[in-house]
């Protein structure tokens, strides 16, 4: 019941300011079955970050055109699988990243069809919690700097395989104040207009 009424409360907090949203359910904090399950049925699109995430979260029902392969070690074998389950969007986190998917797009998928890509972008921004679970300072480990940020959406355009629909950052867990992440969408307005904003 508290899963649900969370998941409830994200949902109607959006719709009451924009029409066009998703909720997604990090699917790492929690990846069981039921939890899955629970979550699609109150409307929740999902983010995976593996190849047995996927998995589960396919058998718990969740609409693969409303899931999103995330995570910054995808395998071969796992970005094959997401093309193959038809997920809607995945989420590039490197160069060397964007290179192998272009490439097992440019094979597995029909001519006409491209896969939807989001960059994932380091905004610099660090929120303010603990240093081990900071990721949007510009040291992260994890996607794109600004810079590269900007030459990976240019290449991009360009793929044969690959739209760039949009972008996706993540600052930080435990966040309790607003300020990180409206400074992160005001470094990431300076890349361009997008269909899709995923904020983590």
């Amino acid at each position: 019941d508290d899963l649900r009424g969370r998941a409830r409360e994200l949902v109607d907090a959006l719709a009451a300011r924009h029409d066009d949203f998703d909720v997604l359910f990090a699917s790492k904090a929690f990846p069981c079955t039921a939890v899955y399950r629970a979550l699609r049925e109150e409307g929740l699109a999902c983010d995976v970050a593996s190849g047995g995430e996927l998995a589960l979260a396919l058998a718990a029902g969740f609409d693969p055109g409303r899931t999103y392969m995330h995570g910054n070690a995808k395998s071969e074998v796992e970005l094959r699988e997401a093309l193959e389950a038809g997920v809607g969007h995945v989420v590039i986190d490197s160069l060397d990243e964007l290179e192998r998917l272009e490439g097992i797009a440019a094979e597995m998928l029909p001519p006409n069809r491209r896969q939807e890509v989001l960059v994932r972008v380091t905004p610099d921004v660090a929120g303010d919690t603990h240093a081990k679970i900071s990721t949007g300072q510009a040291n992260s480990k994890f996607g794109f700097s600004m810079a590269q940020a900007g030459d990976a959406i240019e290449r991009l355009s360009a793929s044969p395989s690959l739209s760039v629909v949009g972008v996706h950052f993540h600052i930080g867990s435990q966040l309790f104040s607003l300020e990180p992440f409206r400074a992160a969408v005001r470094a990431i307005a300076t890349l361009g207009a997008f269909d899709v904003y995923n904020l983590g």
